[in-house]
């Protein structure tokens, strides 16, 4: 028996090799000389390119399909340059992926574009990107447009931000933290026509763009009282945002060496994510801005610093550089932040139903209604100004602290 069963798989296994080699002589490409050349392939479709400049001020056209575009401001408002409101923007387009939009510069009307998701999984909360890039560019594609997909999967409609930058005379601090701050006013207006929430409008910011989220979440009072004239049709609409991500962040309000503002007590929740020691000038940004959290107790801030991990755009040990955004960086546990980030808004009740009170809201009013008690600190473990482990001083003071500069 044992002897049949040797001689069949004699057989059988080289009549399988002869088959395999006779398909794979089928498929195989003939030589080139034998065959008429492949048609040229034809150009990418639906490629995104900025509006023309005409005697008009600049009209922002969508990065993605079916994005609906409003610029932040009034035509002739103070906020605007209008020695320069005409100038078209400048797309830098990916060098590899057709179609794809790198980042934009030239921004002088700036504007928001908004991504609705399907009314069965709609739940009614927004997500404002603020990409980042220095200041200097805005990194659209990585740190903006791929996550209006991402967020689409989990019923959160999407808003890509598109900023003012330095490189164009705008200051940051400024001029592009009003823009974050108007976005979040003009998203929550046109909440009843989006069919979203204007108790779940969020700001995600990366790294240069986490230096608009993080004022954003502490300067909306300010903004709301400047801002509140009867001529403005967005006055008495509030800029504060329900949540907040600072995802690899450049120097917030707390950083060392600026003046730290007033805490509101309604300060909403944040999600703050970054490597550690691999990027540590904006892991001690990101812990300035948590820090500052922590002692005023504000409720549900959650941090995420990982143990492997640089900024994006840093060199690797292969040469290669860290990738930002979504990408999954190397299969290190830094590239799943944004499933731990999802899991926050879930905690929190961001993802329920359009109309149904979130648990975020619930602590802050349980919050508000427990009187003011000191700020963790003083001269041992200090808060915002103490000199221990948990404070500025503790990262900032003694020598730890990152770059005074501004992010990527």
């Amino acid at each position: 028996m044992k002897k049949n069963a040797f001689r069949l798989a004699a057989t059988v296994v080289p009549l399988a090799a002869i088959a395999l080699s006779i398909a794979l002589a089928q498929n195989a490409p003939a030589p080139v000389g034998n065959r008429a050349p492949l048609p040229p392939l034809p150009a990418p479709q639906s490629v995104p390119k900025p509006g023309p400049a005409t005697d008009q001020p600049y009209a922002p056209l969508a990065l993605l399909p079916g994005g609906v575009v409003i610029p932040l401001y009034q035509p002739g408002s103070l906020f605007l340059n209008m020695a320069r409101i005409k100038e078209p923007e400048v797309y830098n387009m990916s060098g590899a992926v057709p179609g794809r939009v790198g980042s934009v510069v030239n921004i002088h009307n700036p504007s928001i574009e908004f991504h609705a998701v399907e009314r069965g999984i709609n739940t009614g909360a927004v997500m404002i990107l603020a990409a980042g890039g220095g200041h200097n560019t805005l990194n659209v594609g990585s740190e903006a447009c791929d996550f209006v997909p991402f967020f689409y999967n989990y019923g959160v409609n999407t808003v890509i931000l598109r900023n003012r930058l330095r490189t164009s005379g705008y200051n940051p601090q400024v001029d592009a933290v009003n823009d974050a701050q108007q976005a979040i006013r003009l998203v929550r207006a046109h909440a009843k026509d989006w069919n979203i929430d204007p108790n779940k409008i969020g700001i995600m910011g990366f790294s240069a763009g986490a230096e608009l989220s993080a004022p954003a979440a502490v300067l909306f009072e300010d903004f709301d009282k400047k801002n509140n004239d009867p001529s403005d049709p967005l006055a008495g609409i509030s800029s504060r945002p329900d949540f907040v991500g600072i995802i690899y962040p450049g120097p917030s309000p707390f950083a060392r060496g600026r003046t730290a503002p007033p805490i509101p007590r309604n300060t909403p929740p944040a999600f703050i994510a970054g490597a550690a020691s691999g990027d540590q000038g904006h892991a001690v940004w990101a812990l300035d801005y948590f820090n500052a959290m922590i002692a005023m107790s504000i409720p549900n801030i959650e941090i995420h610093l990982y143990a492997q991990g640089k900024h994006p755009g840093d060199k690797l040990e292969d040469g290669s550089s860290m990738s930002g955004g979504l990408t999954d960086r190397n299969n290190i546990p830094y590239g799943t932040w944004q499933n731990r980030m999802v899991d926050w808004m879930r905690d929190l009740g961001f993802l329920q139903k359009p109309g149904v009170p979130t648990k975020a809201a619930h602590d802050i009013e349980t919050y508000l209604a427990t009187p003011p008690r000191a700020a963790f600190g003083g001269s041992g473990r200090g808060g915002r100004g103490g000199s221990g482990g948990f404070g500025r001083g503790g990262f900032g003071a003694s020598g730890v602290g990152g770059p005074a500069g501004p992010g990527r």
